[in-house]
């Protein structure tokens, strides 16, 4: 019997390996066609963009609003949970434990407790915060010249977001009021978002609104100002270790790095803006009638210590998971609008 292999064998034995297919590789593929094809359809309805025009700061407005609206109102049940466990540290042993009691309570509808005002009021701030972003980055650029702008571009990002941020939590207080108000009293004090503003101003008159705003300011502008700044820097890195330039990449891609850089930058921006978060609910749930606002800081300052004002950061890290979507959505109105773009 011959030991030599046939030709059958031989042929078998020499023919080139099947290629591995995988299921995800395919969903992937068919998922990033998909969405290119959304953004090209878009993108020509839309048309071509000038940068700085009445239409990019149109467009940048409206994505900032869809922005934040959305995913703000989309995370209320981490929220409520961390406005509560804020004020009344002993409320709840954990944060599952509070989503179980809240639900078998109140319900669904316990849960998204404040969506409302969460709503409108992020919505507007998301408005301001994105246009206005777009608007005094533009602003302080042509104030310092096109070459001292490149070169001090993160000065440049700080600026424009902090100036950006003061306008939009004036528009955001009054809602932050209510919404505070509405998570962390039981029975809810109002039924919605203008019953609640009717209520605090005719009890507190106008000012009842805006009494969070310093605190407002205090946590609002130095997470814009990390969140934007980082971002910015953390996708030019991201795309500085890739082998091509943005362009050479598709929108699934380009939103991907988005995701990443936004979630990176708002784990920053948590840790940074967390303390005056614990403040702006401690003062709308707790600051009394005519208390100066030094005054109430500080009994609220002695009475939680530093340890609680650092609690429910988990949350807050999770809450940050709106950071890319916010990012993503701002840039959904062009091909050229997004807050990564630098003139």
């Amino acid at each position: 019997m011959s030991s030599r292999p046939s030709q059958e064998t031989m042929q078998i034995t020499n023919r080139p390996p099947f290629m591995a297919w995988s299921a995800l590789d395919d969903v992937k593929q068919k998922t990033g066609q998909a969405y290119e094809k959304m953004s090209s359809q878009a993108q020509a309805k839309t048309g071509t963009i000038e940068m700085f025009s009445p239409k990019y700061y149109a467009a940048c407005t409206f994505g900032g609003l869809l922005a934040c609206g959305l995913t703000h109102t989309a995370v209320t049940p981490l929220d409520l949970v961390k406005c509560r466990r804020q004020v009344d540290p002993g409320l709840y042993k954990g944060n599952v434990e509070a989503w179980r009691t809240i639900y078998r309570v109140e319900g669904v509808r316990g849960v998204f407790t404040g969506w409302s005002p969460t709503f409108f009021g992020y919505s507007a701030q998301g408005a301001f915060k994105y246009g206005g972003y777009e608007y005094f980055k533009s602003f302080y650029s042509d104030l310092v010249g096109p070459e001292r702008a490149v070169h001090w571009k993160t000065s440049v990002y700080l600026a424009a977001s902090a100036s950006a941020e003061f306008f939009a939590d004036i528009a955001l207080c009054p809602f932050e009021a209510v919404k505070v108000r509405t998570q962390t009293s039981m029975p809810p004090f109002a039924t919605g978002t203008f019953d609640g503003i009717n209520k605090i101003v005719a009890k507190e008159g106008t000012g009842g609104l805006f009494k969070g705003l310093y605190p407002l300011w205090g946590r609002q502008i130095p997470y814009t100002m990390m969140k934007f700044a980082s971002f910015e820097t953390i996708v030019e890195m991201i795309y500085g270790y890739l082998p091509g330039k943005k362009q050479d990449y598709g929108k699934a891609q380009q939103t991907g790095v988005a995701f990443t850089g936004g979630y990176l930058a708002g784990i920053l921006c948590a840790i940074v803006s967390h303390p005056a978060d614990v403040m702006v609910s401690k003062l709308n749930a707790s600051r009394q009638p005519g208390e100066a606002f030094g005054a109430a800081m500080s009994r609220i300052y002695k009475d939680i210590g530093f340890g609680d004002r650092i609690a429910m950061d988990d949350i807050r890290l999770v809450q940050d998971l709106h950071g890319p979507t916010d990012d993503w959505w701002a840039g959904v109105e062009g091909e050229e609008i997004t807050v990564s773009h630098f003139p």
